[in-house]
């Protein structure tokens, strides 16, 4: 018998935004769509009064977060790193959240290697799939994979901004709804 489902809470979740620099745009092939759904993540976060924490490896070599996701974060410090994961980031903090919804560049590298060691910390790990990727379809679905059968629970944007709502009829629930329509 498998563990129920868990679901996002607002009260225990932020969102995680991994990489999703200039520097990956000509080798992800799916930079622009991570880009896009990254950004609606952020703004759903925004609306849901989620804190968002958000890394770049090396900017001086990748370059910063892409304007997409940029413009979205309004401000929002991002933390400079040269680990992998971006749990051993100086300054990185969930703000005592123990629900961390995760998105960015590269799957089966900072992406994961930021949800073990989450997983590691007691912390709940989601993985916003469609806000994912790495430089080749095989390694994304190793990524995945791998953190997933670790314990990780492989979600949507779409999907996580749902369960993170609960319910429809508010002015949350219209803003998030034309994020996503």
């Amino acid at each position: 018998m498998s563990a129920p489902a868990r679901t996002l809470d607002r009260g225990r979740t932020a969102l995680v935004v991994i990489d999703v620099q200039d520097g990956f745009e000509k080798a992800v092939p799916e930079f622009g769509a991570v880009a896009e759904q990254t950004a609606i993540l952020v703004q759903g976060a925004r609306i849901l009064g989620l804190p968002v924490v958000v890394t770049e490896q090396y900017p001086k070599g990748l370059g910063e977060t892409t304007a997409t996701v940029r413009d979205a974060l309004d401000g929002t410090p991002r933390l400079p790193k040269t680990v992998f994961s971006a749990a051993r980031a100086d300054g990185f903090d969930l703000d005592g959240r123990d629900q961390a919804l995760v998105c960015g560049i590269e799957a089966h590298i900072c992406v994961s290697q930021t949800a073990h060691d989450l997983l590691g910390q007691g912390v709940e790990v989601h993985v916003a799939s469609d806000a994912v990727s790495s430089r080749t379809a095989a390694n994304r679905e190793l990524g995945l994979r791998k953190m997933q059968e670790s314990g990780a629970i492989v979600t949507s944007v779409e999907t996580a901004l749902f369960e993170l709502l609960g319910a429809a009829g508010s002015d949350e629930f219209k803003a998030i709804q034309k994020l996503v329509i």
